[in-house]
């Protein structure tokens, strides 16, 4: 008897919220560390739930507690005895009765009660509000569960997919609250770098109009393009107004860039991928009006990622027109099918460069262009990671983005977790006669042609293995960019391997 007293007694000293009502939290005290521990653990309780109902698949996802450890360094967060305990270095600073299975209402106050704590003990913790926590716990709990998911809130999302725009005079940003556009970011050597302009600065006004006059589809049609002339712009700074004008360079150094490269035997596009986006299908398709004569594209992937699964298919769809670019698979729905609106605007040889770095969209794009036959994938197996974030809205106003939709090539087959496989694997090309041979069986060493996108039943760790990331940059753009442009000028071999 004695001893449960001393127990309850720590337990109060340790830990003085309510035990007695159905909340950990006293009415009288609301706000606690600066934020609303009933609103909080409201919010929270209902991230439980709706984690609980997220179809997982064939996985067997328990969300647990101690994952809250991950929110510091300093925190560790451990279930014994009936008990969970939070440990901060080597002081214990919570206890409290492990919450039952299901219990969300009790999971998302004792998540709140440990936050509370944690911010006691650090200021960075003590500066979020509250829609940071939220992201914060989400992030933990996913982390800790193999998952990843983040936190976020409509009305911040909308202004930032709204405003930002990443030009291809060198520099991205957005408008502010007075209509102006704020510059975020700069990218060195570009027009706006070479000019003086700097994170921070603001444009007021374009053209001799006022950038707060000017819609956002006329906006961004004056920022992107491909050398589509000069620019003339205000600028407030913080050194006061200044008058620049700013040129756009043959070589965007935007989301896309895009070099012509005019050779004895052939005429070829070199277009680089940074960020498959609505802007670099925009520079894409310029430049595929601007230059109607060439013989050959490189389409170059090997560092592109995409997260935007309509941008990629306006993209695959400037070269394969109306065919079904992938297939998006949410658990317990039916697939979805994506298909771009318009026609191709092309149809010249191409070659598909692919890497270990290419990821998200543009491997769907890849695949696409592959399975319609548009061009020869040469390079290193892609990433595999196709997943797309699903949305769980919550009643704040905020949701749960979750990558819990995986992309299927357009004729079916899974990209997530498996990637695309080149025909020419550049890894494996050590000399000259092998360069000229085209040394493409990347798991036996032989010089038999294989397309092992076509054998699903293949091991994917094993091709990767037998087509290893190559270190060097430098050896791979050299590699990549010639391997390229002889198999567009060698029409024949280019057409042999065509017909595989």
């Amino acid at each position: 008897m004695k001893i449960n007293k001393i127990l309850s007694f720590l337990i109060m000293a340790l830990f003085p919220f309510s035990l007695f009502a159905s909340s950990l939290f006293f009415e009288n005290e609301p706000v606690q560390t600066g934020i609303d521990v009933f609103k909080t653990s409201g919010i929270l309780t209902e991230i439980y739930e709706k984690l609980d109902k997220v179809d997982w698949g064939d996985k067997n996802v328990e969300i647990s507690l101690e994952s809250l450890g991950k929110l510091h360094r300093d925190a560790e967060v451990v279930t014994t005895g009936g008990r969970i305990v939070l440990v901060w270095g080597r002081d214990l600073i919570a206890n409290l009765p492990e919450p039952e299975k299901k219990d969300w209402k009790a999971y998302g106050e004792t998540t709140t009660a440990f936050i509370v704590r944690m911010r006691e003990k650090d200021a960075q913790l003590r500066s979020m509000d509250e829609n940071q926590l939220y992201d914060a716990v989400v992030n933990a709990l996913l982390t800790g569960i193999g998952e990843t998911g983040s936190y976020g809130h409509i009305d911040i999302e909308k202004q930032d997919e709204e405003s930002k725009i990443l030009t291809s005079l060198g520099f991205e940003g957005g408008r502010d609250e007075r209509g102006n556009f704020r510059i975020t970011g700069v990218f060195k050597g570009a027009s706006a770098d070479i000019s003086g302009v700097k994170e921070g600065d603001i444009i007021s006004e374009i053209n001799g109009l006022r950038v707060a006059n000017i819609s956002d589809a006329d906006l961004r049609a004056v920022l992107n393009g491909y050398n589509s002339g000069t620019v003339k712009m205000k600028l407030l700074t913080p050194d006061g107004n200044k008058n620049i004008s700013l040129r756009r360079a043959s070589v965007v150094l935007a989301d896309a860039d895009v070099v012509y490269r005019d050779g004895n035997k052939s005429k070829i596009l070199e277009i680089i991928i940074h960020n498959l986006s609505d802007s670099a299908v925009d520079i894409v398709n310029e430049a595929l009006a601007k230059h109607q004569d060439i013989d050959g594209i490189i389409l170059d992937l090997r560092v592109s990622n995409g997260k935007d699964e309509k941008s990629a298919a306006k993209m695959a769809g400037l070269f394969i027109g109306q065919k079904p670019v992938m297939r998006i698979s949410e658990p317990g729905q039916d697939d979805l099918e994506v298909v771009p609106g318009g026609d191709a605007v092309t149809d010249v040889p191409m070659v598909i460069l692919i890497s270990d770095s290419t990821r998200g969209m543009s491997e769907a794009v890849a695949s696409a262009l592959y399975e319609n036959n548009r061009g020869v994938l040469i390079g290193t197996p892609t990433a595999g990671y196709t997943r797309l974030p699903g949305r769980i809205k919550l009643s704040n106003g905020g949701f749960i983005s979750l990558l819990n939709k995986s992309v299927k090539t357009g004729q079916g087959n899974i990209l997530d977790n498996r990637g695309v496989f080149p025909l020419i694997c550049l890894s494996n090309i050590r000399n000259s006669s092998e360069k000229q041979t085209f040394f493409v069986n990347i798991l036996n060493g032989s010089f038999n042609v294989k397309d092992f996108n076509k054998d699903t039943t293949a091991d994917v760790n094993s091709l990767r293995k037998a087509c290893p990331d190559i270190v060097s940059g430098d050896e791979e753009d050299a590699m990549a960019v010639a391997v390229a442009a002889e198999l567009l000028t060698e029409k024949m071999l280019y057409n042999q391997l065509m017909g595989l």
